[in-house]
């Protein structure tokens, strides 16, 4: 290898093919990093039962991954998660961290080499609440200088440790796979049409909107709820949708490829975000979607209380809510209709400042410095 070029190692908890945050998050950051001259190398593990998706996936990229295979005794898993990064951390001058796993078995790692050791944070894997959980994610970030927040709301539930150094840099988005100019003229139901993307959980906040469409049909009695993403809760959602009263105003799309998301997200009028906090401490530490949607004009309506705060401007690209407050949404959402062309150029332009090409320039400074 040319000796003047930094080999970097990213051990993270998620990556593509299969969706997520921190997933999405990885992957341009390993993209990224490595189209800014870098080696990088990636420690993930593999999440299909036969590793066929992921070994497709992984064939036609620029960096190296090394996959963790599926196994159902967990105890090997973690024994293979810390041979491989022990092998790769030799020749690796960098080593980033990534979600739950990363951040101890990295931690563990920099006991032994000296290297330099940034973590990456997003937001659940710091909030736990179990007392066990929360040390061992507490011990391990002591070993890191820096930490990467990914939001101001992510560095604030680590302010207490006092950390030497914590900074800020927010996720990024992919621009050039955005867009806008392919509007197909997709006919979605309702009007107005709201949209939400990620998993149907309790976490990204679905059954908040869903508890506020009785009130909302009355000023919006065309309106309708299109739910795009993985459907682990969505039959619980449509019962109580039903008991509601208002399951024909709510559609789960189930989890779609990016150009059917795409289409969905120009034919809509306003995305939402409504995340709240489970009681095992799941948060919203940005809101990668939120930007995607922006990249095509759409603004949003989300939640205080989490990193959602960092990915809406208030009263520029959407609007900051009680996740539960409906008077508050119906107001916001009767502004966003009166100004829509504003609002939808003011969220493109926000998108734009968040393009990984300007997103990994921070990153790259903060590995040069350290």
């Amino acid at each position: 290898m040319d000796k003047a070029v930094k080999r970097i190692l990213l051990v993270t908890s998620e990556f593509p093919p299969q969706p997520g945050g921190i997933g999405n998050h990885a992957f341009h950051l390993a993209k990224h990093l490595s189209l800014s001259h870098f080696q990088v190398d990636v420690i993930t593990d593999q999440r299909s039962e036969t590793g066929d998706e992921e070994e497709s996936f992984d064939s036609a990229l620029s960096v190296t991954v090394y996959r963790v295979p599926k196994t159902k005794l967990r105890f090997w898993m973690y024994l293979k998660r810390l041979q491989l990064v022990f092998k790769q951390v030799k020749t690796a001058q960098t080593v980033i961290a990534s979600g739950k796993f990363s951040l101890w078995v990295v931690a563990f790692a920099s006991l032994f080499f000296k290297r330099q050791y940034l973590a990456v944070i997003h937001g659940t894997e710091v909030n736990f609440q179990n007392r066990l959980l929360k040390w061992a994610v507490s011990s391990s970030l002591k070993r890191f200088t820096p930490v990467i927040a990914v939001s101001q709301y992510t560095k604030s539930l680590v302010d207490h440790l006092q950390l030497k150094k914590v900074v800020v840099i927010p996720n990024g988005i992919d621009g050039s796979a955005w867009d806008s100019t392919s509007q197909t003229g997709l006919a979605l139901q309702g009007q107005p049409k709201l949209i939400t993307v990620g998993n149907v959980t309790e976490r990204k906040g679905q059954l908040n909107l869903i508890k506020m469409l009785p009130k909302l049909i009355k000023t919006f009695p065309e309106l309708h709820y299109h739910c795009v993403g993985i459907p682990t809760e969505a039959e619980r959602f449509l019962t109580i949708a039903k008991a509601l009263k208002v399951d024909a105003h709510v559609s789960f799309h189930g989890r779609v490829d990016q150009v059917r998301l795409q289409h969905l997200l120009e034919a809509s009028d306003v995305f939402v975000m409504l995340s709240a906090a489970t009681e095992k401490g799941d948060v919203e530490g940005f809101g990668i979607a939120i930007l995607e949607a922006n990249a095509l004009g759409v603004p949003a309506i989300g939640a205080k209380g989490s990193g959602i705060e960092d990915a809406i401007q208030q009263g520029v690209t959407g609007f900051l809510i009680d996740p539960k407050d409906a008077q508050a949404f119906e107001s916001d959402l009767q502004q966003l209709l009166a100004h829509k062309e504003d609002f939808s150029n003011q969220a493109k332009a926000w998108a734009q400042a968040h393009d990984w090409r300007v997103i990994i320039e921070r990153y790259v400074g903060v590995i040069s410095d350290e």
